[in-house]
């Protein structure tokens, strides 16, 4: 078949769904999603009673990141669940692009990503685009990006991950690793379908063009490492599903599985509207932020309260457009204590310095713990890194 003729089957049309209020790409979210309308937009599935049940029958719970609705949507999250009980075991792949430090909107998918390790017993390949930061950044130097590649193994290393299943990937030490598999990905990929998917222009650099065929390198690896076909399941959030949108269009054609995903919303910014973004600093609790600095971002924070005390206790306030709540209830507060929490606002029996005063506690004691971990970490990142035989 002629490769610039292959059709493109769950890629196509992605980029004329964007412009409906919102915009969704792997580089950049604004406006207000609707993430009912992005099931749509994008063609992927509601995660449904059904498979949360599933999943329940192998793990004993039900995670709060499942029950709360923070990971919302997948592809194929059943058909690995289903291979599962048949004995057939899958990989975790996911991933970081070290333009920054890490924040906590970071940690939510990696959260979920070491329950599944934890439940199934997972092997994990954990990509680290520095290569991509580099391309698609105007002002970072390839030095400024490996140092916070670094930085940010240490994050991946304190989530506690499996050290015997778990692999960092880092796209410039392993492209010997990746560039096979690469070139075998980018020859089934056109230009067109690239332009189309992440909306590419004449002036985009050829480094951007290619970088997708590197992004959905790891998603065959498992395969190879392996020796058979084998099943990979990718936690992330929603705006990285073009990646594997594209990348599912070739798969079974190289003779490998589609890879799966499960998608989480994003973490809302601390400030008005918006997700948590590196670009936004002080919407952002960054995990090498000391405690002066979380108590001062979380005393600013946008809360769903009333203008003043008088008319909180009047009118109540509304939880669901509260980021600080968002924070607590996702972080920290159990199920009943969340409910509590909500129906005491909304009720004017609660006030936003309370909630900002609870946040503030909880997350110094998160951060304490967490900083403590990666201290621990710089002496165990050999032990994470890829290598020839990665799991022997």
């Amino acid at each position: 078949m002629d490769l610039g003729d292959e059709k493109i089957e769950e890629s196509a049309g992605y980029a004329s769904k964007l412009e409906r209020g919102y915009s969704v790409t792997p580089w950049q979210v604004t406006g207000v999603v609707d993430y009912n309308k992005i099931v749509k937009d994008f063609g992927t599935r509601l995660i449904t009673p059904e498979i949360i049940e599933k999943l329940q029958k192998f793990s004993g719970i039900i995670h709060p990141l499942l029950s709360r609705g923070f990971f919302f949507s997948h592809r194929d999250l059943d058909l690995v669940l289903d291979a599962y009980g048949n004995g057939e075991n899958f990989y975790l792949y996911t991933g970081r692009g070290p333009s920054g430090h890490v924040h906590m909107g970071h940690l939510m998918p990696w959260f979920f990503t070491k329950f599944l390790q934890d439940t199934f017993g997972s092997r994990l390949l954990f990509q680290i685009t520095d290569d991509e930061k580099f391309l698609y950044s105007q002002h970072l130097s390839l030095q400024e990006v490996e140092k916070y590649a670094y930085d940010n193994i240490l994050d991946v290393i304190a989530m506690g991950f499996d050290p015997k299943l778990t692999r960092i990937i880092i796209d410039t030490k392993n492209i010997q690793t990746l560039y096979p598999l690469y070139l075998e990905i980018a020859k089934r990929l056109t230009f067109s379908t690239a332009k189309a998917v992440f909306g590419y222009k004449p002036s985009s650099n050829i480094g951007m063009i290619g970088f997708p065929a590197i992004q959905a390198a790891p998603c065959f690896l498992p395969s190879l490492i392996e020796k058979k076909p084998t099943r990979v399941l990718i936690p992330a959030a929603i705006d990285q599903d073009p990646y594997w949108r594209i990348t599912r269009d070739i798969a079974e054609k190289m003779g490998y599985y589609k890879p799966a995903q499960v998608h989480s919303k994003f973490v809302p910014s601390l400030e008005l509207n918006g997700k948590m973004s590196s670009s936004r600093p002080t919407g952002a609790i960054f995990t090498t932020d000391d405690p002066e600095t979380i108590e001062s971002k979380i005393s600013g924070a946008y809360t769903g309260g009333q203008p003043s005390v008088g008319l909180q206790r009047m009118l109540g306030g509304d939880p669901d457009a509260c980021p600080v709540f968002w924070y607590l209830s996702h972080f920290f507060d159990d199920g009943k204590d969340s409910f509590e929490r909500s129906l005491k606002c909304r009720t004017g029996n609660l006030l936003c310095g309370e909630c900002k005063s609870d946040l503030t506690t909880q997350t110094k004691l998160f951060m304490s713990e967490f900083t403590r971990r990666r201290d621990q970490a710089k002496n165990q990142v050999d032990s994470f890194l890829y290598e020839e035989n990665p799991f022997d």
